[in-house]
């Protein structure tokens, strides 16, 4: 590159400003986007931040003066989003919707099993030392979602007479599942904490987008014809989907 060039380059821009409300510092991502018109707020639960978009020829200045005018929304909608639990000895997590206490056996053998307490709790029992906890949990999880999502997804795509090319299960904060063009099929592994109609409702959903790749009226008649818990498993989302981020990292 020439020398005139490099020092012709724009400074990289701020991804996150800071913003103060009653004394307390909120941090704010920034996000470009080339059909905004106008500024706008969003509250992202899965990483528990507020988030900027600005037009294409906005400024940081007027980000910032935006994000400042709105301290007390971004404020009153983070405080409302639910604590964050750490996956450790005695926490409780939702395995298919049913609360299990985690108990950290470190002297036991194997990694993650299900077992019911002499107090009739459900535990989630973990071996090994305790900085592998965490992982281990969540390793378990994303097995157990791979599991039930395969099981449900191939079911409902043999119903329809499709062909699934691949299923991935990952930690996806943007959306609890995705079909691509060729027949892959992701999804979040979080929805092995949710109740199991939930689970099932969006596998069928991402199934039926491999004959529909779109949300038409086409699509929710073929969903329904799948899965007749579309409402409920909707309704349960809206109301508790944010709460499946709060465990762990």
């Amino acid at each position: 590159m020439p020398l005139r060039a490099l020092f012709q380059r724009r400074p990289p821009e701020l991804q996150t400003i800071e913003i103060v409300f009653e004394k307390n510092i909120y941090l704010v991502r920034l996000v470009r986007h080339a059909q905004a018109r106008r500024y706008t707020l969003r509250i992202q639960s899965a990483t528990r931040e507020a988030v900027l978009t600005m037009p294409r020829r906005g400024s940081l200045k007027e980000a910032k003066a935006f994000a400042e005018k709105n301290g007390a929304w971004i404020a009153a909608r983070l405080s409302r989003l639910p604590e964050s639990v750490r996956l450790s000895h005695g926490a409780t997590i939702p395995l298919r919707g049913v609360m299990h206490r985690i108990d950290h056996r470190r002297s036991s053998r194997g990694t993650v099993w299900v077992e019911c307490g002499d107090d009739g709790a459900n535990l989630l029992c973990v071996a090994g030392d305790a900085p592998h906890l965490e992982r281990r949990l969540v390793d378990f999880f994303r097995r157990e979602a791979k599991r039930d999502l395969e099981r449900a997804s191939r079911t409902y795509a043999q119903k329809l007479g499709v062909a699934i090319r691949r299923i991935s299960v990952r930690d996806q904060t943007s959306r609890w599942g995705s079909c691509s063009t060729t027949g892959v099929l992701s999804y979040s592994w979080r929805l092995i904490l949710a109740p199991s109609f939930v689970l099932e409702y969006l596998a069928a959903h991402e199934v039926a987008h491999l004959v529909e790749m779109n949300h038409s009226r086409r699509f929710w008649r073929l969903l329904l014809g799948l899965n007749p818990d579309v409402h409920r498993a909707k309704a349960w989302l809206d109301a508790h989907g944010a709460e499946l981020h709060r465990y762990g990292g």
